[in-house]
């Protein structure tokens, strides 16, 4: 597993608000029972995506959550890096501190390639390139 479950979750809600056909607030039992997860958890989810400007949130009966940055221009780990240190700094796959070129772990040669591979789709990958990959239209 390479990311934890909230940032999993956080990558299902914003995939979701992205795919929705009515652009409107989304509340959050709409959303958890779109994607089969608890509510109180996704709750905190979507609370951070707002606080970390991925989404807007509106109070009210008619309130909820929107995309705040449109589904084209975000990318996975302005998703998950407020979730995951895997989205910040690279670190050593066996959990050593210091693990380099100079100083690498066991898996350190193997691993390096892999976790750039890893990184740049993160990167370089956009919500809306997901759901069009999903819904088969791109």
């Amino acid at each position: 597993m390479i990311l934890s479950q909230t940032a999993e979750y956080a990558l299902q809600a914003t995939l979701f608000l992205s795919e929705v056909e009515e652009d409107r607030p989304y509340r959050v039992d709409e959303i958890a029972g779109g994607l089969d997860v608890p509510r109180n958890y996704l709750s905190k989810i979507l609370h951070a995506l707002t606080r970390a400007g991925v989404l807007t949130s509106l109070r009210g009966p008619r309130g909820g959550f929107q995309l705040a940055i449109p589904a084209t221009d975000l990318s996975l780990k302005e998703v998950i890096r407020h979730f995951d240190r895997f989205a910040g700094k690279r670190r050593c796959l066996l959990g050593r501190e210091t693990c380099g070129a100079e100083r690498g772990c066991a898996a350190h040669s193997r691993w390096e390639g892999v976790a750039l591979t890893v990184e740049t789709f993160f990167e370089e990958t956009t919500i809306a390139q997901l759901s069009t990959d999903r819904t088969g239209s791109g």
